[in-house]
């Protein structure tokens, strides 16, 4: 396997450079901040050793070289492992996870349409560090201003992009500070829209909050999983470092960053087997550390959790009297059954109890909640869920009876 491997990632490169000699116009992109090289991440053969050596790590053999890091599993918003996780530190290029995220609000509010041509203005144009090279005038479509942010990291993408939603820059950044407050983002404080400015501040706790947030959109992992793809008709040739998205099994994004004063950063994301999850590693000294902690992070809750649906069996839930109303009981549903997150094996131990009101008084709305279901592992409540009325009954009234009645003489 070692061998066929080799062999791939020989021809892709073959394959790639030779792509590049017959094009002498093209120009690889790389996040510039990492240190990385087009040739350097082709030929990377990290693939190899991460499979080979992939183990399912216990919670006290994490060795995690980052100044901040968690683990979230991202439907419950559960943290399974901090380390400094509220420490204010600079993020670099992570905080783009807020950028994207605004625009995916965008998206979804049709604010802005992924065909849509933006024009790069004199000022997008001259921000410096990871970019694309726009220049003033320069059209490019969101959807490919999109691949350049979650991709190569391009500073100038971003810019041209929040001035067209919000007016300027520096509206743009007022927008990404207020929906972090509303996330509950308390140790977060943008200056830019890229993560130039190094006097920003968040949390490896925080970023793990507005990774869950923007990875409710689903069409942004059509971008953040990208491994290699090109702009201008071929003659930008983009790769992404995040290194996680060609070798990690079900990785899903999501974004890198580097400079000097922030480190190596980065918000991982990957899903198996119905689990999604999220590793934030701020302020690593090393790339291998980067890449190295997340990993661990991600095999240790891949490794030892699991996400669970519960269900109630329908004959268990047995409509409830009702009192005065026209019809003598009403049928019941359970609420929505949000998963649960369990540690693997714990869903063999999962047992139910209905609690049922002993009757209910008409008149009976449709929704009311007439009980409930308990969710227990051994004798603790994990989970409790609405048992509702199924549909509404009414009160009986006089009119009603007395037509009752007569119906029944007459027959």
């Amino acid at each position: 396997m070692k061998t066929i491997g080799r062999i791939w990632t020989a021809l892709v490169c073959v394959l790639v450079l030779s792509a590049q000699t017959m094009c002498v116009s093209a120009e690889w992109i790389v996040e510039q901040e990492s240190g990385e090289t087009a040739e350097s991440l082709i030929l990377a053969t990290e693939a190899e050793e991460w499979q080979a050596t992939a183990t399912a790590p216990v919670a006290e053999s994490l060795d995690i070289h980052a100044k901040g890091a968690v683990l979230m599993e991202l439907s419950t918003g559960k943290l399974l492992f901090e380390q400094n996780s509220h420490e204010k530190l600079p993020i670099a290029s992570v905080t783009k996870v807020m950028t994207m995220l605004l625009i995916m609000e965008a998206l979804d509010s049709g604010a802005i349409a992924l065909d849509e041509m933006l024009t790069c203005s004199a000022n997008a144009a001259s921000y410096g560090g990871s970019q694309i090279w726009l220049e003033e005038g320069e059209q490019m479509s969101l959807h490919d201003l999109l691949k350049a942010i979650a991709v190569v990291s391009a500073n100038d993408a971003c810019a041209m992009v929040a001035e067209h939603l919000s007016g300027s820059v520096e509206s743009f950044v007022a927008q990404m500070n207020a929906r972090a407050a509303e996330l509950g983002m308390a140790d977060t404080t943008f200056k830019d829209c890229c993560g130039l400015d190094d006097t920003a501040v968040s949390s490896a706790a925080d970023i793990a909050v507005a990774t869950r947030e923007l990875m409710q959109h689903k069409r942004i992992t059509e971008y953040t999983t990208i491994w290699m793809d090109s702009l201008r008709g071929g003659e930008s040739q983009l790769v992404n470092t995040n290194k996680l998205v060609r070798y990690y099994k079900g990785a899903t994004g999501l974004k890198t960053g580097t400079t000097a004063a922030a480190g190596h950063c980065l918000s991982a994301t990957a899903e198996r087997d119905g689990m999604a999850l999220c590793a934030v590693v701020l302020g690593c000294d090393t790339t291998d550390h980067r890449f190295g902690g997340a990993r661990q992070l991600l095999d240790y809750g891949f490794a030892h959790y699991a996400v669970y649906t519960p269900a109630v069996d329908p004959a268990s839930l047995t409509p409830v009297p009702v009192l005065g109303g026209v019809m003598p009981t009403v049928p019941l549903t359970v609420g929505e059954m949000t998963p649960l997150l369990l540690a693997k094996g714990e869903e063999k131990q999962v047992a139910y109890e209905v609690k049922l009101a002993e009757n209910v008084e008409a008149p009976v709305q449709k929704g009311q909640t007439v009980g409930k279901v308990e969710v227990r592992l051994g004798e603790s409540v994990c989970a409790e869920y609405p048992l509702i009325a199924e549909q509404a009954v009414d009160r009986l009234s006089v009119g009603v009876a007395f037509g009752w009645l007569l119906q029944a003489l007459l027959c």
